[in-house]
């Protein structure tokens, strides 16, 4: 059911309620008693949240979610879906890697944060978290192993769009701070949701799992943070009700080289592992070729220059700030592909 005029209560607001952070964040939030609030601009995508809670075996309590249609660029929507509100999930983004959505990104990462920071700000919101980017953390200098919150962001290397756009949201944010909005922000790494059901998944952790199932060839050594969806959700929520304020945190629950993953789904899915080694000379050749078919054959890019080199590069993330402050102990990122496997 869609509620469009129920404000009896504080609530907790989220954007991007029906991406997979949004809604599992829903479903988490719901379960532990809070009264929720989700902006929708696509009312048939509300579906893909009803779906999560079905698939958890949690369909009733899709019910309790107090929908609005809204828009984080459209400023009049944002005004009715800010009344009551005590609390504030920004996880709606725009992920792309494709350089033709340079616009759309700037526009929707950062001007649809601004937007959500200036209401924040005017309507005294307690706490505001915003689902940013491994992608926007900083660059590591020769003498440094790990890239931490604290590392330098380096304008002068080559950062993807996409990365740009979630940095330039993150200084949004920490402007909200200067005009007294608290604040939390997370940086995940790449985030594994359960294993979809359809094999027209264009996204995301769903994409690697469709790949994978379709007989993906080819693997690459390159490394990068991975995290379960529930240790994003679980960690939000309880920085959201800590004490902590203004402060970023990585989370990453462990560097893990893209064979490794490619190879555990393969196995939980009973399909072939990728056998052909990708080096970083194949992939450049390979995101060029795509870049010269999507051009004469007006196609979407499959392969940017961005996620080409993403997949050889060998990032190491550290996740020691949030299991610092909270302790966390972070769910096997091995085990979670294997468990979902069985939902």
């Amino acid at each position: 059911m869609i509620y469009q005029n129920r404000y009896l209560y504080k609530m907790v607001l989220v954007t991007g309620g029906t991406g997979l952070v949004g809604s599992h964040l829903l479903l988490h939030l719901i379960e532990n008693g809070e009264n929720v609030r989700a902006i929708y601009r696509d009312i048939n995508k509300i579906q893909k949240t009803k779906s999560v809670f079905e698939l958890y075996k949690k369909a009733d309590l899709f019910e309790r979610i107090n929908w609005v249609e809204a828009d984080i660029l459209d400023v009049p929507s944002l005004e009715i879906a800010f009344i009551d509100i005590e609390y504030v999930y920004h996880c709606a983004a725009l992920i792309s890697f494709d350089p033709k959505d340079e616009n759309a990104l700037r526009k929707t990462n950062i001007e649809g944060t601004a937007n959500m920071v200036n209401f924040s700000i005017a309507k005294e919101i307690k706490k505001f978290c915003f689902v940013s980017s491994i992608a926007a953390l900083g660059d590591l200098a020769p003498h440094e192993t790990y890239i931490t919150e604290e590392t330098d962001w380096n304008p002068e290397k080559p950062h993807s769009d996409y990365a740009i756009s979630k940095y330039g949201a993150e200084m949004e944010v920490w402007r909200g701070v200067q005009e007294g909005l608290d604040i939390i922000i997370i940086n995940p790494g790449v985030i594994l949701g359960p294993i979809p059901k359809t094999k027209n998944c264009d996204q995301g952790s769903a994409e690697l799992y469709v790949k994978v199932a379709n007989g993906l060839p080819f693997y690459t050594l390159g490394n990068t943070g991975f995290i379960a969806i529930s240790d994003v959700v679980k960690i939000s929520y309880e920085l959201i009700k800590s004490d902590i304020k203004n402060e970023r945190f990585t989370l990453i629950a462990d560097n893990i080289v893209f064979r490794d993953i490619l190879n555990t789904i393969a196995d939980v899915l009973k399909v072939k592992r990728p056998s052909i080694h990708a080096n970083s000379l194949f992939m450049n050749f390979l995101w060029i070729a795509d870049a010269l078919f999507s051009t004469l054959f007006f196609q979407k890019r499959r392969l940017t220059k961005a996620t080409a080199k993403a997949s050889y590069s060998k990032n190491l993330y550290s996740n020691e700030k949030i299991k610092t402050a909270l302790g966390t102990v972070f769910l096997d990122v091995h085990q979670y592909i294997k468990e979902v496997s069985k939902l």
